[in-house]
């Protein structure tokens, strides 16, 4: 039977979608079980409206609670230690993920992990290493995201900055899906625009890189192409308004989607941005936007034939690679993410380095065309001089 007739296909889990469902928190929790839960947030969102709104619904339920918020933007195993003694030290039976992906990974990571006698990086997201973990005490997980972009709310997997190697790493255990995601788009009203805008960048990547991955997934080419549209509809009205309830709850839903269809695959956005996110520290959305037109223009032959398609879906002027490429570029301008790497002050003098992590990232076997490190190193540099054309393969 041909390989492009064949495929594993896993969907995930239960969503309270719509304003105000944040009021829900206290059922939702005893629904899963827990009586002792632990909020794992950010440093930004710990004495936020969100948090208190959080607290307060747990309290009208009986629930008690304490809050975890050491954790960076581009969290490391540090953040998961010291996330871990205080799961521990609050004899904590679940927690409550909330804020954007960072939160919510380290959030997913600490309920897996607390139980583990293994080290974090023994359940790298590697051929069946995930079957090594002690299943026995994996907490359940509610999250509720705050930002419409990494989508983590519905994965199964984390990622951590391995500080030592400048690697980011993706943790994978089935049972790190949370159990039950509270969608609620007032949560998300305060993201600024710049965050709106990288975060929904973070989004359209994981939609489009899933849509143009390799492989027999329907389920994910359909999903990823309607979260496409939603982002082309509702992302540009989130980032002039972030009080438009309606355009942030479409982005939360694309959000979702997009981490719904790259279980079919990733490719070199994500293979890019992962070392530049682990040597620079910068935004991985914001990355992942800065990088996608030039991993489009090197995937161009093999992704052609699916542009076709989505410009029209997209009911774009232009047809074909060209019409998207376009659209990808004036959306990019429009929400003021930068052209080029430079702009995000990565350097030249890192390309050679970043382009071996490339290549070892897990992401790499979802890209359309095979790349080695020289590929990688290509692609980069002409994103460094902001030179589309250049990533093009000759």
């Amino acid at each position: 039977m041909p390989a492009t007739l064949t495929g594993n296909w896993n969907y995930p889990t239960r969503v309270l979608v719509g304003p105000g469902r944040l009021a829900e928190l206290g059922e939702a929790c005893k629904s899963t079980g827990m009586k002792r839960p632990l909020i794992v947030t950010d440093k930004g969102l710990a004495d936020s409206s969100v948090i208190e709104k959080a607290r307060t619904a747990l309290a009208k339920s009986g629930v008690p609670v304490a809050v975890f918020s050491d954790v960076r933007g581009n969290p490391t195993k540090a953040n998961l230690d010291a996330g871990i003694e205080a799961f521990r030290k609050g004899k904590h039976d679940g927690v409550i993920a909330i804020g954007g992906g960072s939160a919510l990974d380290i959030g997913k990571t600490i309920a897996f992990m607390h139980g583990q006698t293994r080290p974090v990086w023994d359940f790298e997201d590697i051929g069946d290493w995930w079957t090594r973990a002690e299943t026995k005490d994996i907490a359940p997980i509610i999250a509720v995201p705050t930002t419409a972009g990494t989508g983590s709310e519905v994965g199964r997997a984390s990622v951590l900055t391995n500080e030592a190697t400048h690697q980011k790493k993706i943790i994978f255990h089935p049972l790190m899906l949370p159990r039950i995601v509270i969608a609620d788009p007032e949560t998300t009203v305060g993201l600024p625009p710049f965050l709106t805008a990288a975060t929904g960048f973070d989004a359209l990547a994981h939609c489009f890189e899933a849509y143009c991955a390799p492989g027999f997934h329907p389920l994910s080419d359909g999903i990823a192409l309607e979260g496409m549209r939603l982002i082309k509809e509702y992302l540009p009205r989130a980032y002039k308004n972030g009080g438009d309830v309606e355009a942030r709850s479409r982005m939360l839903a694309a959000a979702s989607m997009g981490a719904t269809a790259f279980q079919k695959g990733l490719g070199a956005v994500h293979s890019i941005s992962h070392p530049i996110g682990a040597f620079y520290d910068t935004h991985h959305g914001l990355t992942n936007g800065v990088v996608l037109p030039y991993v489009m223009q090197f995937n161009r032959a093999a992704i052609e034939n699916r542009m076709k398609l989505l410009a029209r879906f997209l009911d774009l002027p232009k047809p074909g690679f060209e019409g998207v490429l376009d659209w990808m570029l004036a959306l990019r301008q429009e929400l003021g993410v930068p052209h080029s790497l430079t702009e995000l002050g990565v350097k030249e003098d890192r390309i050679e380095e970043m382009a071996t992590k490339a290549v070892d990232d897990p992401s790499t076997g979802g890209n359309p065309v095979p790349m080695k490190a020289p590929d990688f190193a290509k692609v980069m540099r002409a994103a460094l001089r902001g030179d589309v054309a250049a990533a093009g393969q000759e």
